[in-house]
């Protein structure tokens, strides 16, 4: 049965013609309301400077907070009042069950947004369906059965896969999740402007908003040390890992598009090998990215569990591992180049990349991509006057 306090919060809500908010964006308003009486984190992170230019937080207000947050456990271990004191604030934890939230209500197509909340599941599958479809394919190509996936090619990867063919398969995934993204985070940035000012972008917020994004100047704790992940210690390891692994997909995507450049307009078709560019860009991608997920699950798994939502820890591990597989089949892939396992490898390895490309909208890829909306409007909101007059920014 309700409370008088929530009846008289939905009524009030209804009268103003607000959207009523689900359970956890109620927890996280409840939270910020604490938070902003006492305002000790306040240098934190841009979470509580973003607090301090608001008394009332309404669902957009709350969307575009909860993906500021990084989620780094420095306001947690700070807080006076949190578990078992009886007001219970633990900020990153409300804050990552909305972003999760918030993922499924932005996806699209918003059916697909219920993907979010199996997305382990989803994406193991795709994975597997990968697999089997370019195992199969192999086989046709080759018509000699079964036995063509453990036999040196002729003609190395284009032996196997024609290069036609791969465009045809891969054009079409890669051109989905980034429209899908597009369209949710226009959706996001749309609902979450008139909340933070709607003042329009400028050069020097956006300046602002891409340093804080390049270096993950969030996730240092608010003093430089670092933030939490098992106890009260500091620790850089989740910067310097999220770098490694954020920086090393930049390179193996960057590795791609070269190699797309040489092809076309060069007319030189893979393979590479060094010195090449697309190979020095995709060797060092691919060591970077695998030293960063092997460190991020690790990290993952021994992550204090009152720091985020549990629900969302298959989300999070699947999609490290999938970017895990893509960086060391992709490796192998080098170091087995002219072998009779080459043809195994490359269906592994394009099963792999075709599952984290075909679920990158709805999987844990997102919340870069919202986080980065955010921080774009922090940057410029801040640049306002305050709006309520009250504390500096």
């Amino acid at each position: 049965m309700q409370t008088l306090e929530s009846l008289t919060r939905d009524a009030r809500a209804l009268a103003n013609g607000d959207i009523l908010l689900s359970a956890p964006e109620a927890e996280v308003a409840r939270q910020l309301q604490i938070c902003n009486a006492c305002r000790y984190c306040e240098g934190f992170c841009a979470v509580f400077p973003a607090m301090t230019r608001r008394l009332e937080f309404g669902k957009a207000d709350i969307h575009f907070i909860a993906n500021l947050c990084h989620n780094c456990g420095a306001c947690l271990h700070a807080c006076q009042y949190a578990p078992p004191h009886e007001f219970a604030v633990n900020v990153p934890q409300a804050m990552a069950q909305v972003r999760g939230q918030t993922y499924a209500d932005y996806a699209w197509p918003p059916a697909l947004g219920a993907l979010y909340q199996r997305n382990g599941l989803t994406l193991a599958l795709a994975l597997v369906a990968g697999l089997t479809l370019f195992m199969v394919l192999a086989v046709a190509l080759k018509g000699q059965g079964l036995g063509a996936l453990w036999q040196a090619p002729a003609g190395g990867f284009y032996g196997i896969f024609p290069h036609n063919l791969l465009v045809g398969l891969f054009a079409p995934v890669f051109l989905f999740a980034v429209l899908a993204l597009g369209l949710g985070v226009r959706r996001f940035w749309r609902d979450v402007t008139p909340a933070t000012s709607g003042a329009p972008l400028s050069t020097p917020a956006t300046m602002e908003a891409t340093d804080a994004v390049l270096r993950l100047k969030y996730l240092d704790g608010g003093h430089g040390d670092g933030c939490h992940n098992e106890d009260d210690a500091y620790t850089l390891s989740r910067r310097r890992m999220h770098h490694l692994t954020f920086y090393g997909f930049m390179l193996c995507f960057a590795a791609t598009s070269v190699a797309t450049l040489y092809h076309y307009l060069l007319d030189l078709p893979a393979p590479y090998d060094l010195p090449s560019l697309p190979k020095l860009l995709g060797g060092v991608g691919g060591v970077s990215l695998a030293i960063g997920t092997a460190g991020l699950w690790r990290l993952n798994l021994r992550r204090h569990p009152a720091h985020g939502d549990a629900a969302q820890k298959p989300m999070d591990r699947a999609f490290i591992a999938l970017l895990f597989l893509t960086a060391t089949t992709g490796l192998a892939l080098w170091a087995a180049r002219g072998s009779a396992a080459l043809p195994l490898l490359l269906c592994l390895h394009l099963g792999a990349v075709m599952a984290l490309f075909a679920t990158l909208p709805y999987g844990k890829f997102a919340h870069g991509i919202f986080r980065t909306a955010s921080l774009l409007r922090h940057a410029v909101e801040k640049r306002q006057p305050n709006p309520i007059g009250l504390g500096a920014d």
